[in-house]
């Protein structure tokens, strides 16, 4: 598995972080078998948010890892908080709380990673200063990040915000391109060319903040996936093309087009299916060609100016 660091720290992370917004569906063996699986892959970088299953993911996490201080070396986990039933809360109390239960439905002292998750409109940046100051100093959260921001959300953050914010969790994929289609578009009189995020692509290579794609393999916001789907014929043909030159299946091909450019991503892989995870993890040995991204892209409908 290809490493990368994250963000600008010295936190060397496997090139695909393994999603557990679904473990939920699993069996307790299932469970057990999937996340064995990914250890055995490398990818030992494990996405969680205290929303997901309202909290019992976290827990059927450490359930199916089996969790001890053995284990807990041998792994990275990211955590998420901020989203509350009809609002958001990035306030010192709520974040605080947030992290204590996360704590203990992971059965561990600390969380390599914590991301406030989706923007608060009411966020008072010295409140989120001073918990992530309480939470760094007691141990519990060693490296923290956002989710879903945009970059002058995250400038306001960092007007009082001393640490490092070394992780984004954006949406994207093939389908759902906007922040790389429009970087193309500049000066044009079309949809592409709207700039819908601040050049949010840009901001996270500038300042060294790694961009972790969530729903790579989706269209739209979660209405389907575009591998195998009648809807997309053009990129299904040419996805298909490049997997059998490289004799891999189109699963790893989607996300070797994210990990090819240049910004160092880490892709979020929310799936349970073994093999597809199996799939996504060879993604980090194909490195596609400037031609091969290219004719991706352009098969996905996206039209150069």
């Amino acid at each position: 598995m290809k490493t990368i660091k994250l963000g600008n720290s010295l936190l060397e992370v496997p090139a695909i972080a393994v999603g557990c917004m679904r473990i939920n569906s699993l069996e307790k063996n299932e469970a057990e078998h999937f996340v064995q699986t990914a250890l055995e892959l490398g990818a030992n970088f494990f996405d969680h948010a205290d929303i997901y299953g309202g909290g019992e993911c976290e827990e059927i996490f450490a359930d199916a890892i089996h969790m001890n201080d053995d284990i807990r070396e041998k792994i990275i986990l990211q955590s998420k908080c901020g989203i509350r039933k009809g609002m958001f809360d990035f306030s010192k109390e709520h974040i605080l709380e947030s992290v204590d239960g996360i704590l203990k439905r992971l059965n561990t002292d600390y969380l390599d990673v914590l991301l406030l998750h989706r923007p608060d409109t009411l966020v008072e940046p010295e409140e989120v200063a001073e918990a992530f100051d309480t939470l760094e100093n007691s141990g519990k959260v060693r490296y923290f990040g956002v989710s879903n921001q945009n970059p002058m959300q995250i400038e306001l953050l960092k007007k009082s915000v001393k640490q490092s914010i070394v992780a984004n969790q954006l949406q994207l994929s093939i389908t759902n391109a906007n922040m790389i289609s429009n970087g193309f578009n500049v000066n044009m009189e079309n949809d592409s060319a709207i700039n819908r995020d601040g050049s949010i692509l840009d901001y996270c290579r500038l300042n060294d903040i790694t961009i972790q794609p969530w729903s790579p393999f989706q269209y739209g916001f979660f209405e389907g996936v575009f591998l195998g789907n009648d809807k997309f014929p053009e990129l299904n043909q040419k996805i298909n093309e490049i997997a059998d030159r490289y004799e891999v299946s189109n699963t790893t091909i989607a996300i070797a087009w994210l990990l090819r450019h240049p910004a160092n991503m880490q892709p979020v892989i929310g799936t349970m299916n073994i093999n597809r995870l199996t799939d996504c993890c060879k993604a980090s040995e194909v490195h596609l060609s400037r031609e091969e991204w290219y004719e991706i892209f352009r098969a996905a409908g996206n039209v150069l100016p």
